[in-house]
């Protein structure tokens, strides 16, 4: 058997013999598809006039903030900070279930099954037709797939149809009702340590999955997830039984509000204030400059030297975790005063460790409008980087005249394999 995976797929099935179990399916009859092109649609004015009505009865702010991430993200310590810390952690604790009903298919022999450039839901409907099961699909139409002379149990055949297309199909064995959708809900167990968890909600982030619900009680994800997303997990999962090295950024976002009649600050002054080499390079992104520096232009120093030409506002510090060549994601309002104009900003790292403990980090910042800048950055294990000279306009505010600074520390955990489940505090 050959699969391919795209929009016009054909899968070949080699002749195949396999014994029926003594439990057979009836052929019968089922009821039309349904009209799964069916939705509803909303006005699109009304919606708007409900999203900006002052009287619309919402949950309570404090109830909203509520974050159980916070004593785990929040807090940094910048004057003792680890730039390699251990931890161990058990790989048998990784567990990916998918949630719902979906009791075992019917057992019986598929022989010489084809159809040709048809919507996997017609597809599966013509298979289901001959085991009088009733078929919904919630949100089709799918991508239309080819099969010649398929063979073998139905529950393979099935699976046959559904990976092809990328489709996630469950089974109600009491209602006879196969459901089919391009997205599922998931759980994901992880190992009892909190910087594998925290870095796995980072990637689930940063892969664009924001509807997540983390259990701290048995360190859990649970989360919905289309085809593409789920292998993903499946890799990160797999990645972790190489004793793999996850990349931590202590991030501090702050503004500032310079006093100067001209209405910047003097960056160029910084080169004076520390000696030579304290800042090794600045390089430009569409907007914004990020400059790479050793820790004597630490956060204390930098907020000393900005004191003397501005006033400083703190806006958001936390952390997030990346595993080594994927991408993470840290919310700067989850961290921070959620009415600050950077409350929607968003970093996104995709971090790679290379010899000598040089890491290079893709740094992108983005908002609910889209990106604003990225940056390549490359910097030893004990240096620092910052973002310097992001306008205000470009989050929505043009007066005052101020600008954001993004600092970052990036420091390294190492991981190894044990038998053990043990809780580490990051």
């Amino acid at each position: 058997m050959k699969k391919f995976s795209s929009q016009i797929l054909t899968v070949f099935v080699l002749c195949s013999i396999f014994l029926c179990c003594s439990c057979h399916s009836e052929f019968g009859t089922v009821d039309s598809l349904p009209n799964y092109q069916e939705s509803t649609v909303m006005d699109e004015n009304l919606d708007l006039i409900m999203q900006h009505d002052p009287d619309i009865i919402k949950t309570t702010k404090g109830a909203r903030e509520l974050d159980l991430e916070t004593p785990l993200r929040c807090q940094v310590n910048w004057n003792t900070q680890e730039l390699i810390a251990a931890i161990p952690y058990n790989m048998n604790a990784f567990n990916l279930v998918r949630n719902g009903v979906n009791d075992m298919l019917p057992r019986y022999e598929v022989n010489g099954f084809s159809f040709k450039s048809m919507p996997a839901e017609k597809a599966l409907l013509k298979l289901d037709k001959e085991a009088d099961i009733h078929l919904i699909a919630k949100d089709a139409p799918y991508a239309s797939i080819s099969g010649e002379n398929l063979r073998g149990e139905f529950s393979e055949v099935v699976k046959m149809i559904t990976d092809a297309a990328e489709i996630f199909y469950s089974y109600d064995a009491e209602r006879k009702v196969m459901r089919i959708s391009r997205r599922a809900n998931f759980t994901l167990y992880v190992p009892k340590s909190r910087p594998i968890m925290l870095g796995l909600l980072d990637v689930i982030r940063g892969s664009g999955i924001t509807d997540i619900t983390a259990d701290w009680g048995d360190y859990s994800i649970t989360f919905t997830s289309d085809f593409e997303t789920r292998n993903k997990i499946i890799d990160l999962i797999n990645y972790f039984k190489d004793n793999p090295t996850l990349i931590a950024y202590d991030v501090n976002v702050f503004r500032i509000y310079p006093t100067s009649p001209e209405g910047d600050v003097n960056w160029q002054s910084i080169l004076d204030t520390f000696h030579f080499s304290t800042v090794n390079t600045a390089q430009a992104g569409v907007i914004g400059r990020v400059l790479t520096s050793t820790n004597d232009l630490n956060i204390a120093s930098l907020r000393k030297f900005l004191g003397s030409q501005a006033t400083i506002i703190p806006v958001s510090e936390g952390r997030f975790v990346v595993p080594n060549l994927w991408f993470s994601r840290f919310d700067v309002g989850k961290c921070g005063n959620k009415q600050a104009i950077e409350a929607d900003l968003s970093i996104t790292a995709k971090a790679s460790l290379e010899k000598n403990n040089w890491i290079f980090s893709n740094i992108a910042l983005d908002t609910t409008q889209g990106e604003i800048s990225q940056f390549q950055i490359r910097s030893k294990l004990g240096e620092n980087f910052m973002i310097i000279g992001l306008p205000n306009e470009v989050f929505g505010i043009k007066k005052p005249r101020s600008e954001t600074i993004v600092f970052v520390v990036p420091r390294l955990i190492r991981t190894a394999k044990t038998t053990q489940h043990i809780q580490n505090q990051l």
